[in-house]
Formats: structure tokens, C-alpha cells, sequence
């Protein structure tokens, strides 16, 4: 009988803990009878997840290392030498490109590189004297030269490259392929970004984001010191019988929650999340540990140097992501060290220092250990530089660079099938222009998902009545003459 002085609030305070008791009876009775396992994932199978699958061919490629150069490297400088352009160093030609250029305010004369090129190797690659390391790789490089985009500023074009598209909000290229492919490593995420330490690059996390595709596949930070994913170890110590034990009660829980609220993607993700984090507790941590390297692996990749360290470090936690069956990892450097509107020769030299060692120390490494072959090594920016100068505000032609270029850019490709010592396309006589087999962002996109096993036309995802891919709309064709076995 209930008192005559009972407040309705403490009246409702009472109901309510009634109804959590029997609640939790509820459930308790439910996992007695063993009612609960009518709503595991066996039963009732989740579409989206991390499980390897089926690719759409025979894949040259288990595996992708996206070394991604910020800021726009400068083709005509380092894999594209132009001796017209050297001859006609000082002349006038703004007026044949004033609609190509972002500053035109600062616009000079044409400008001729301040780099020596020589060919390297048995297949003859030319390259500049700024990549004194990579040009002993020149064998294993598949060199294109005639790449374009669509946009010359910054933040569209870095949507183009990574998306597929100038705006923002889709998936990037990580995220295709880890949901096309899921993950070897259940232990570690399928798509792990490397990021620098120093800052995040233009467009920040949007270079890695899953876009609509489900958050399963976005792309997950590693810092590159420190612990690599923050909140990761455990604040305290517990014997490890309770910790399987909670793991096993929270699983149960998610499971029971997530039959009662089916279809909600960012529900299952976050799941899948909490429970991939307690795998990586040991897994993350031993992927970073270099105590196991020898001395001369760390030599090769300039850990110590100051001008390598940290590029050096990222290179060889690439190495050893894949080498523990993580699908697609991604390198990128701080803020823009490639875009040298002004200092050229220092500015490029300076970014050359500082990536070139460590490249080449990565294709080398993963050579020796077999693991090249296996897996597709891709480097490149957004866009590529225009062969007239860029002043400064000063008008100090000493102090020189080069601004943005949408119309030609260069890329290279190793290892997963990939001819090496080969160059395909050209540009024009001054480097303005690609001219000659011009390759596209989605072929360049198609080349990429063929060596994995996947068609850029058959990978697709529903959304509002139509079935999105990375290529979009866009015509897209495998860059065939750069591939091992043609299509």
C-alpha cells in the first residue's frame, strides 16, 4: 500500500527502478535459456565488416602503400626534364597561360630547373639529382608523366585525388579498398593512416574519411611517437580471465542492443570499433616497437638523421603495418613541404632530404623480403607546378618558385605487378601540358583497384537509388602498358 505522503516524484523514482530490475531479470532469464544467441551475428549476419573478401579478379596486389607528397611536387624537376624549357629560360610566355594560373599577380617568365637530370639504371629513367636514393630504385618504378587533374587549388584538388571528386564529404581511396576487400589482421584496422607529427595536412582528416560509405572503413590515425592510438592502454592492470570475462559480457550486451536497433551503421561501427581496440592493445603496440630492427635496417632508413627521422620512422612502421596483413596504409607529410611557390630550388631539396632516403630505403627493404611483389607502392601529390617563374613579393627572381598546375602532374607505381624502369606519357616541350597518353585521376584510380582484384565499375555502393563508385560518372580505363599481365 503505497504511504499517503509519497510524492509523486518519489513515486516515479520507484517505478523506474522496478522497471530496470525487471528488466535486467529479463535478460538474465533470456541468456539462462540461451534466447539470447537467437540474435548473434551468425544468425544474423551483419553486410558491412572487416572480414577478407572475394575480389573480382586475380589480384596482383594484397596490399597498398600510399606515400602521398602534400602540396603539389614539381614534375619538370624531378622525373620530366624539358631542355626546350632550359633554352628558353627568361622568356616571356605568360600570355599563352594567363587562365592556367592561380596568382597572376606573381607570375614570371619561364624558368628552367635548377636540378641536373641524368638516366639511371638498366632501364635508362631519368631522374634529377634532388632523389640521389630513389634513382638506385629506378628499375622497379613505373614512372607517368602525363597525368592531369581538374582543379589547381589545394583543398578540390585533394578531394579529386583521394575521392574521386572536387567536393567534399566521400569516400577517399583507403576506404574503397579496405570496403572491398576487408583486412587480413583482424587484430589491426584495415586502413591506417600515418600522419605527421608536426601538423595535419590541408583538408585534415577529410583526406582519410569514409565519406557515405560505412565508418567501418575510414581511415585510423597512428601517431607516429608516443603510444599510436590514444586511450588505448588499460589504466590499470586486472588478471586476464576478468578481462575476457567483461569482453565476453560486453559483447553479449552490444549484441543484444544492436538486434533491437538493426541497420543502424554507425551503431555497428562503434561496436566494431571498441571491439577492434581491444584486440589492437597488444597488436599496436608491438607494431611500433623498432627494438627488433637491426641497426643497419635503421641506418637504411635514416632514423637518427634529423633531416629522415620521422619520415624514416613512418616508412618502416609501412613496412611492418603490412607485413602483419594491414590492407591499405597511407603517408603524409607535414602541411605542404611540396608546394614551392617561392625558393625552389631550396624548398624542393629541402622536401627531397627529407622523403627520398626513407622511399627508397622502403622499396629496397620490402624488395629483400619478398614482400614487394605483394604489394603496390604509390607516390605523388595533387597536381603538379607550371614551368614559369613565381615571384615573391620582392620580385627577386633568386627567390623564385612555381605555382600550381592542373594540367600535368606526375605519379609513380612499384612492386604489386607493376612493370618497373618503364616512363609512360609526356608532357609538351616546356612541361606545361600532358600530351602524350594522358592519364586521368579515375584511370589512375582504375589502375590501382585492377592490381588489388577489384573493378572500378563493379565496386560500388547503394546509396539514394544509385550505385556510387570511386570513378564516379567518368569514363576510366587500367593504364594497361604500365601492368605485368596487360588486361
Amino acid at each position: 500500500m503505497i504511504a499517503d505522503h509519497l510524492s509523486r516524484r518519489a513515486w516515479f523514482q520507484r517505478t523506474a527502478t522496478g522497471i530496470q530490475a525487471t528488466a535486467m531479470t529479463w535478460l538474465l532469464q533470456q541468456e539462462k535459456l540461451g534466447l539470447a544467441e537467437s540474435s548473434s551475428p551468425t544468425q544474423n549476419p551483419q553486410p558491412y565488416h572487416l572480414q577478407p573478401r572475394p575480389t573480382h579478379h586475380t589480384p596482383r596486389a594484397k596490399a597498398m602503400i600510399h606515400l602521398f607528397m602534400n602540396g603539389g611536387p614539381s614534375q619538370m624537376d624531378l622525373f620530366d626534364p624539358k631542355p626546350v624549357l632550359n633554352r628558353h629560360h627568361g622568356e616571356d610566355y605568360f600570355e599563352n597561360i594567363s587562365g592556367e594560373v592561380e596568382n597572376p599577380e606573381a607570375a614570371g617568365k619561364l624558368m628552367r630547373s635548377p636540378f641536373t637530370f641524368k638516366q639511371h639504371g638498366n632501364s635508362g629513367c631519368w631522374m634529377s639529382d634532388a632523389m640521389p636514393f630513389l634513382s638506385q630504385c629506378a628499375d622497379d618504378l613505373a614512372v607517368i608523366r602525363s597525368l592531369f587533374t581538374t582543379n589547381l587549388t589545394h583543398e578540390p584538388a585533394l578531394y579529386k585525388i583521394h575521392s574521386g571528386q572536387t567536393f567534399p564529404g566521400l569516400p577517399t581511396l583507403g576506404a574503397w579498398v579496405s570496403y572491398g576487400l576487408g583486412t587480413i589482421n583482424q587484430n589491426l584496422p584495415s586502413y591506417i593512416v600515418l600522419d605527421d607529427p608536426l601538423g595535419l595536412p590541408v583538408n585534415q582528416t577529410q583526406n582519410w574519411q569514409s565519406g557515405f560509405l560505412p565508418p567501418h572503413y575510414q581511415g585510423t590515425r597512428f601517431r607516429s611517437t608516443g603510444d599510436p592510438v590514444l586511450n588505448l592502454r588499460r589504466e590499470f592492470q586486472e588478471p586476464e580471465k576478468v578481462t575476457q570475462l567483461e569482453r565476453a559480457l560486453i559483447k553479449q550486451l552490444d549484441e543484444f542492443h544492436r538486434s533491437l536497433h538493426p541497420g543502424q551503421l554507425q551503431l555497428d561501427a562503434r561496436i566494431t570499433s571498441y571491439e577492434l581496440a581491444a584486440r589492437m592493445q597488444l597488436s599496436a603496440a608491438n607494431v611500433l616497437d623498432l627494438s627488433s630492427e637491426t641497426q643497419a635496417t635503421l641506418d637504411m632508413y635514416g632514423i637518427g638523421q634529423k633531416a629522415t627521422d620521422s619520415y624514416g620512422r613512418r616508412c618502416l612502421y609501412a613496412r611492418r603495418l603490412i607485413e602483419r596483413g594491414v590492407r591499405f596504409v597511407q603517408l603524409f607529410i607535414n602541411f605542404q613541404i611540396w608546394d614551392n611557390h617561392t625558393n625552389l630550388a631550396s624548398g624542393l631539396k629541402s622536401a627531397c632530404e627529407k622523403t627520398d632516403q626513407p622511399i627508397a630505403a622502403l622499396l629496397k627493404d620490402m624488395k629483400q623480403r619478398g614482400l614487394l611483389d605483394s604489394t603496390l607502392v604509390v607516390w605523388g601529390g595533387e597536381f603538379g607546378r607550371l614551368p614559369i617563374a613565381q615571384l615573391p613579393g620582392d620580385k627577386d627572381e633568386k627567390k623564385a618558385g612555381r605555382d600550381h598546375n592542373k594540367n600535368a602532374m606526375v605519379s609513380w607505381m612499384a612492386g604489386g605487378g607493376i612493370q618497373g624502369g618503364i616512363s609512360y606519357g609526356n608532357t609538351d616541350d616546356l612541361g606545361l601540358r600532358a600530351v602524350e597518353n594522358r592519364v586521368s585521376v579515375p584511370d589512375w584510380h582504375a589502375t590501382i583497384l585492377h592490381q588489388l582484384g577489384l573493378d572500378h565499375e563493379i565496386l560500388n555502393f547503394p546509396r539514394n537509388g544509385l550505385k556510387e563508385r570511386l570513378s564516379g560518372v567518368y569514363p576510366a580505363r587500367v593504364i594497361s602498358e604500365i601492368l605485368h599481365t596487360p588486361v
